[in-house]
């Protein structure tokens, strides 16, 4: 399987330690097209194998590459028809909306079964591990109350197999992905002339349908094989998973511990650190996670499609080939907005998501450096996993074209560090009350400026706020002084 699985370019940076990056297939997308430069998806965002079909567990077929009914059909054995009729049914009655989520769960499924490329195959989580996990947190937990003003967010620790992660983030998944799909659904419905919407009403809901099955085929083999990686519910800094559940997969996390010489108690330690700090920063803000969203949504709205390719490909289309508008898609429709809110949309993205990454990182480091011998190590390990673009990175960028750039986390949590010693714990977790109150992107350039600036204090302006409000309201309920 391709590890662009939405078959957009990779970041350009190549990791440091061959352990931290992986493998790229010659066969599907690789950084395959196009610089990164102006546009984010790349001059090719789509890449050979746009859909991924020929990666679908047990279908793969010669031309799997170039046709993915062929590759979704296999060789046509007969005995396989039947299944692929129905699914190809499936895909042509499926009426709800911008991505087929059922398909990207039963294909998530499927990949997850047939286990990673080093043979590791999913696993139901014992009772040990799951003791393991819960006794992680609780201890992680006790260590950040030392070192952070907010209070736990974990009201359960849980331990996952990669099957049920992929059910507890789906969720999650389709408010970060459907804002981007619909701009294709709404793209199909608006390329044809008005006075003939109506006469082409089958053909527009055939290519819905097909566009939904579509999106929900990438977005399906792209969960999947995530979920072969992850190690908790926070990997790509957003919360992924129900609030207050702190999880890790003790699986992936013995994977991800293999090969660092580090034992294993403190590298699921340490992991546990990092979940438990999200899980606080997610659970105590709670303008958080919709402002995160909210930043991807925005910039979704600015993505544009290139109706002219659209036209074209509609024009042309043979209901009899449907493969024609993969082959449109294939052609990099998808180009960002380069207006002046395209672009605050994207940096405002950038810096709340390395704000949040790079708090994490000071506060689980100043809770683990005089405990964990190898804190320096498990920091810097992670720190170049998310700088090479690991998969949860490489992932979140092929979803909506953003690259979390290395130095933005490593600013972000330098800057956090100084606020600490300039004004303590509370002073520091105290920015968290206002959006408002947060770095930018130029305090990031500029930490020190930042540090030593006078704030205004937020929560005393909607203390008075809320005290005038009172004062102007009736005494009574008829209006009346």
């Amino acid at each position: 399987m391709s590890d662009t699985p939405f078959g957009f370019g990779l970041p350009p940076e190549e990791p440091e330690n061959g352990d931290e990056g992986k493998k790229k297939d010659p066969a599907g997308g690789g950084q395959g097209s196009g610089g990164q430069g102006g546009n984010p998806f790349g001059a090719n965002p789509f890449g050979a194998n746009p859909f991924g079909f020929g990666g679908l567990p047990g279908m793969g077929g010669p031309g799997g590459a170039d046709n993915p009914f062929a590759a979704m059909f296999g060789s046509l054995n007969p005995n396989d028809l039947g299944a692929a009729f129905q699914q190809l049914g499936q895909m042509l009655s499926y009426e709800g909306g911008p991505v087929n989520w059922d398909m990207a769960k039963q294909i998530a499924r499927q990949v997850v079964a047939q286990g990673t490329a080093d043979g590791t195959k999913d696993a139901s989580v014992g009772p040990a591990e799951k003791a393991a996990v819960e006794e992680a947190v609780r201890l992680a937990d006790l260590w950040l109350d030392g070192v952070t003003s907010l209070p736990s967010g974990a009201s359960t620790a849980v331990a996952w197999s990669r099957a049920e992660w992929v059910e507890a983030t789906l969720p999650a998944w389709q408010q970060l992905v459907d804002p981007v799909a619909e701009r294709v659904g709404s793209a199909m419905g608006d390329v044809l002339p008005e006075e003939m919407q109506a006469m082409a009403g089958p053909l527009i809901g055939m290519m819905r349908s097909m566009g939904g099955a579509m999106f929900g085929q990438q977005i399906g083999q792209a969960v999947g094989a995530l979920a072969g990686e992850v190690v908790g519910s926070t990997d790509v800094g957003l919360p992924l998973g129900p609030a207050g559940r702190a999880a890790l997969l003790p699986l992936n996390v013995e994977a991800f511990g293999k090969d660092l010489g580090v034992p294993s108690d403190e590298v699921r330690l340490y992991l546990a650190l990092r979940e438990a700090a999200h899980q606080r920063l997610f659970a105590h803000v709670p303008w958080l996670r919709a402002h995160l969203f909210g930043a991807v949504e925005g910039y979704a709205r600015g993505i544009k499609v290139d109706t002219s390719k659209l036209e074209e490909a509609v024009g042309q289309l043979d209901p009899t080939h449907p493969e024609q508008l993969q082959e449109a898609l294939q052609q990099g429709m998808f180009q960002p907005e380069d207006t002046p809110e395209q672009k605050a949309a994207l940096a405002r993205l950038e810096t709340a998501l390395a704000l949040v990454e790079g708090w994490v990182d000071a506060v689980v480091h100043e809770a683990a450096k005089s405990r964990l011998t190898s804190a320096d190590a498990l920091r810097e390990t992670l720190r170049r996993r998310r700088a090479s673009g690991g998969p949860a990175e490489q992932t979140f960028a092929t979803l909506i074209g953003l690259e979390l750039r290395p130095r933005r986390l490593r600013d972000a949590a330098r800057l956090w560090a100084s606020l600490t010693d300039a004004r303590g714990v509370d002073g520091r977790d105290g920015l968290w009350e206002h959006p408002d109150m947060l770095p930018t992107a130029t305090d990031l350039d500029d930490p020190d400026g930042f540090v030593h600036r006078e704030h205004l204090d937020f929560s005393e302006i909607d203390k008075m706020l809320g005290e005038a409000a009172k004062g102007d309201a009736p005494e009574d309920g008829d209006g009346k002084e």
